[in-house]
Order: C-alpha cells, then structure tokens, then sequence
C-alpha cells in the first residue's frame, strides 16, 4: 500500500548575509472605513490562506464545467458547501473545507477574462459560436482537452507569440475583460471583512500566465488593496516578458501617484524548465526581482519545489537529503497534465531523469545560487520567502485536505480520473502569514518582509527566529518578546561582525489540532537546513536533525491508515550552527515534519 511516508509540513526561511535588505516598507492605505479588529498582537498571530485560486472566469476552469465564480471561493474558503462538476459535467458533487482559512486571493488567468466571458455569454452574441468557445462548453473530455490545446496555443504557452484569435474578432475582449476584473473587484470587496471580528480578509490579484515551450513561468499578482491597475497586465501587453511585468507594475502601481501597491508570486518552479530563475540580465532587474517577488510558491497541487531527490536512482540535484522525495512530479513542465486515462499523450510530458533536471527548478538550489551571485556582484537577486497554497481550478479556496480530496480540475477530476491521471498531483499547501492583525495592511506587509511560511496542506503553528537568544528561551514566558528584540524572525536578514558570537536560532512548533472529521498527526521532528557559498564560489547545503526523531517502521495502520507513532504535541528549542564561521554568507530554513500519514491517493483505493 502506498504511504506518504514523510509529510513535510512547514517551510519557513531565513538568512544571513553581509548587506542590505531590499524589503521595501510601504505607507499603509486603506479605503473604505474598517473597524478596529478585536483581536490582535503585537508579536502577530498566525494567519493561514490561499493565494491562488482560479474560478470560472479562467479559461481551463471554465471549459471544465465549473461554474463557480469568485463569490462561489470566497464561500468556500468561510465554510459554505459548494457543487463541482461530475465526470458528465453536471454540478452533482458537494465540496466543504474542513476549517476557514483567514485570508484568501482569486487569481484568475489575465489574458484571457474577455474571451471567457464572451464564450459564456449567449447565442446572441457571435463570439458565442467560436470553435474555441463551443469546445470549450462541451461535456466531452476529449473535446475539452483540445480546447485546452487551443487556448494554450493563443497563450504564447507553446512557443509562438501570444495572439489574440477569432473570440475577438466576433467580440469585444476588452469591454468584457473590463467587467469580469470589475467583478473580480466588487467580489473581493464583498467578503472583505472590515468589522471589527476580522474573519475574513480578501486580496484583489490575478495570474500572470507565461510560459516557453510548456515551461512555466507563472506569477500570481497580489494588490495590497482596492486600488488596482485598470486591467490585468497580462502576456499580451508584456510581450511574454517577465522584466516587462515588472516595468509595468511599477509604471502603472508602484510608481503611479495613488495608494497602489503590488507584489507578484512565481509559482511552480519545479515546472519551469531553469527558466524561472535565471541571472539578472541588468542590476534593475534583480532589484526589480528583490522589491517585487519577495514570496515564492513552494508547494501546490502541480508538486513541490524544495529540492529534488530520487529514490529509485539514489541520487539527488545537488543533495543528498531523502526527505527531497515529497511531492515530486516526474517531469519538468507543464506538459505533465497532458496524462489522459492513464496514458501521457504529449512527449514533453514525460518523466524527466534526475540527473536532466535543471537545478535551479528547485529552491534550495535557486537560495544557493544567489549566495554565490552575491558573491560575485554584490547583489542577491534571490531573497526569497516561502508560501504554499493550491493553485485549485474548482474555486476550492484552502481546500488542501488529503482525505475526500475531489481534485482541482473540475470535471477531468470526477470518479476515478483524478487517480488515473493526475496520481503525482496533491491536494496542494497553504500560506502562512505572521501578521498583527487580519486585515490587508498587516498581511501584505507581512508577505513583503517574507514573515512567511508554508504548509503541505495542514495547520502547524510554527515560529523561527535568529539572533542573540538565551539556551532556556523556550521556558520564559516573554519569549517572543525576546525573539523579536534580540533577533530577526523568519525572513529576516541577521548582520554579524567578526566580533559577533555565532547566531543562536530559536525555533517552536505546535501541533495542527485538526477537527474531527480530520484528524491531524503530531510532530515528528524539526529540522535546520543550511546553504552557504566558500571562498572559491562553491556552493554547500547541510541538513540537521535539530530536535525530535525519526519514526521507526511505517508509523501508519496498514488497515485504517491511522497513525500509530506517537509524536509530539510541542516542540521547541534554542539551536547553535556549531559549523559557524565568522564572516560567512549562508541561509537558514527550519522544515517541520510531522508523523507519517496516508496520502490522498492511498485514501481514495481504499475506499474504492
């Protein structure tokens, strides 16, 4: 039987470099009057969500029979029950998130908002009758993947410039883009809670969606409030151009003289071919990279972008950490989703060997890099956050539960098609914030300094700080006031002097609770993973078992799927680099483990 034999649960990073930090502070705006909120701390609380979240309004969304609309994943996300597509396409299947998350994002693909609002107008209208937009409403799976293929091939996605086809030539694409990011807007606004029990906090954003050649170079664009540019920037207005996005977001927000302000988040680097993090061609861009891609998407449905490792051939990108084997999907681009009952129709699909697999698809590697980078120019271009969250094509906003996991393709998803085809896929993360307050100001202030962490999907409470810490921290009751004033937390930058003593790391988990209909597992162990770059350029990784132990056998009931290791409900420490070397570069990450548990994939045959 298939176990999910390690669950890696938290990523969280921070790092120590000689120079500045190029987090940006920004003046905190806000619009419509919003009340006080009745809970808040000064050392934050920790705030879970989703930002990424597709609905109809996306093209492959909607050509799988979802019918959900912005309004249908902020329901989602607060608790309320919604209809998914069956594999006929008929809105038969009922879909509840086991807990709320707290904040939420949708960001639904940019190109394309006026085509698909044209497609799903009416009979009266001619671009209602497009090939593109009549295969797009059929209920035939095979009908809908050639759709796909359509829509990606007008996306610039399979190598040719991006181009408007005949939807707007029967229709106007802009008039209704226009609507549907209005609507987008009106949405966000709408569950935006502004009383003063802060419940709920809502992001207006989008999905940049570029990509060469089937590599992804995706980037979900998240406003810090009402104030937004007048549409998308998409593929189309950038040429395909990723330092032309970020041009753009500064003409038309950051540098714009109002209250606009902006951060985008790639995602899915594991898919990217090497693409995603290339070196900065110019200095403007690899500040452009520092002040407008703080955040990184580390895990979603479409896998994991920690690190890589092979079990089968013993060997690993630039590691030798086994645990690098969570979540890993075998190839390297997007093609991977053109698996159809069970048989991977498109080449480029294909499983990719390890040792072709370009380095820098994965995190580790890309944070190492820019040591060495650093090194070099001066300058890290890549400072970088993590966050998870789920990428879901059914509105399912947070909905990362492996247990009754219905997919996140809609229609393409239903009986056992998800199982068939999309086996190397995940119910997907979540992003943690640690924020003041759930409102917009604290959250996206908090994603900007990179207080950030993300999860496989459960709910740990994790805290990670660096600096000059007492070894009894964990037993003060002011620890977090400690941490703050004598340290960074997570995402911070540390500056040490050759006087300096070697940092201390203080670090705490708590257990995700869980609810009855899903239980949680307890903590395994904590672990501090290490990149730095020596004299000579070369780059180094350490992973160190920090406190906790490794689970003897399988941890799991064969039979049940319940957890039989016993864990830890708490865990905390105050940790020493006893390989500290004055005057290095290096970065820190705690990953948090929990005990084995069943994946999604086991469940489903199960209770087949």
């Amino acid at each position: 039987m298939p176990i999910n034999r390690i669950r890696t649960t938290a990523q969280l990073l921070i790092r120590f470099a000689v120079g500045t930090s190029f987090a940006l502070v920004s003046v905190l705006v806000s619009g419509n009057e919003a009340l006080p909120c009745a809970v808040s701390s000064d050392t934050k609380l920790p705030l879970f969500g989703d930002l990424h979240i597709h609905t109809r309004y996306s093209f492959d969304s909607f050509l799988s029979n979802q019918k959900n609309d912005p309004d249908g994943a902020y329901e989602y996300a607060k608790g309320q029950v919604i209809t998914l597509p069956d594999a006929y396409g008929e809105q038969t299947i009922s879909a509840q998130i086991d807990r709320p998350i707290d904040f939420a994002a949708v960001t639904d693909h940019g190109q394309f908002l006026g085509e698909v609002a044209l497609c799903d107008s009416n009979w009266r209208n001619a671009a209602w009758w497009a090939p593109v937009c009549m295969m797009s409403r059929a209920k035939n799976l095979w009908v809908q993947l050639y759709a796909a293929s359509l829509w990606t091939v007008s996306g610039g996605m399979e190598g040719d410039a991006p181009e408007r086809g005949m939807v707007c030539s029967l229709g106007d694409c802009e008039a209704n883009a226009l609507s549907t990011w209005d609507d987008i807007q009106a949405a966000a606004e709408r569950h935006y809670d502004r009383s003063e029990d802060c419940s709920f906090t809502t992001f207006v954003g989008y999905e940049y969606t570029q990509g060469q050649e089937m590599a992804n170079l995706h980037r979900n664009v998240i406003f810090k409030n009402e104030t937004v540019t007048r549409l998308p920037i998409s593929v189309f207005e950038t040429d395909s151009s990723v330092p032309d996005l970020w041009r753009q977001l500064r003409s038309q927000c950051l540098d714009a003289d109002n209250d606009c302000d902006v951060l985008a988040i790639p995602h899915n680097p594991n898919l990217g071919g090497g693409l995603m993090f290339p070196d900065p061609a110019t200095e403007q861009q690899a500040i452009d990279r520092l002040e407008i891609e703080p955040l990184v998407e580390l895990v979603q449905h479409k896998g994991a972008s920690e690190c890589r490792f092979d079990r089968l051939a013993g060997m690993g990108i630039d590691t030798e950490d086994e645990l690098c084997s969570f979540e890993q999907i075998p190839s390297d681009n997007l093609a991977m989703l053109g698996s159809v009952k069970g048989k991977m129709w498109s080449d480029r699909g294909l499983p990719v060997d390890v040792a072709s697999f370009h380095r820098r698809n994965m995190m580790r590697n890309v944070l190492k890099d820019g040591l060495a980078l650093e090194q070099d120019s001066g300058l890290n271009p890549f400072r970088q956050g993590f966050i998870g969250s789920t990428d879901t094509h059914t509105a399912t906003s947070g909905g990362a539960m492996e247990k009754n996991y219905v997919g996140h393709l809609g229609s393409r998803d239903a009986t056992f098609r998800n199982l068939q085809d999309h086996f190397v896929s995940n119910p997907g993360g979540l992003a943690v914030v640690w924020a003041e307050e759930n409102r917009r100001d604290a959250i996206f202030e908090a994603m900007r300094s990179r207080e950030t962490y993300a999860t496989s999907g459960t709910r740990p409470i994790v805290r990670f700080f660096a600096g000059d810490y007492d070894e009894n921290l964990c037993e003060a009751t002011d620890a977090l006031e400690q941490a703050y004033s004598a340290g960074v937390p997570m995402g911070g930058v540390l500056q040490r002097t050759d006087a300096d003593a070697p940092p201390r790391f203080f670090i705490s988990a708590q257990r995700d609770q869980g609810t009855d209909m899903h239980p949680a597992n307890p903590l395994e162990r904590i672990q501090i993973i290490k990149g730095w770059v020596d004299d000579s350029g070369a780059t180094h990784e350490r992973v160190v078992d920090v406190l906790g132990e490794e689970t003897v056998g399988l941890g799991v009931d064969m039979n049940s799927c319940a957890a039989t290791a016993p864990g830890h409900a708490n865990l905390c420490m105050v940790w020493e680099d006893p390989s500290y070397v004055k005057g290095e570069s290096a970065f820190y990450y705690a990953r948090v483990l929990e005990t084995p548990s069943c994946r999604w994939s086991t469940l489903q045959c199960q209770a087949a």
